[in-house]
């Protein structure tokens, strides 16, 4: 019981602290939208991305905040 509730307060302060890393794929999933005018926001400045390995990731609470403005 004791090593349950360490666990929980260990999550609780780690929770916001990570985010999931998005593929232009599941943005455009993700906000029903097409690779044009995702890239379109990246080119705009609108949307963060970063390109590691030949590809373009995303932080999904940067999709999010996009997406609400």
């Amino acid at each position: 019981h004791l090593i349950k509730e360490a666990l929980d307060r260990i999550e609780k302060k780690i929770d916001g602290k990570y985010n999931n890393f998005l593929s232009i794929k599941q943005v455009c999933e993700l906000t029903s939208l097409s690779t044009s005018t995702i890239r379109r926001a990246i080119k705009r400045g609108q949307l963060k991305c970063f390109k590691k390995l030949g590809k373009i990731l995303f932080l999904e609470s940067d999709v999010i905040d996009w997406i609400k403005n």
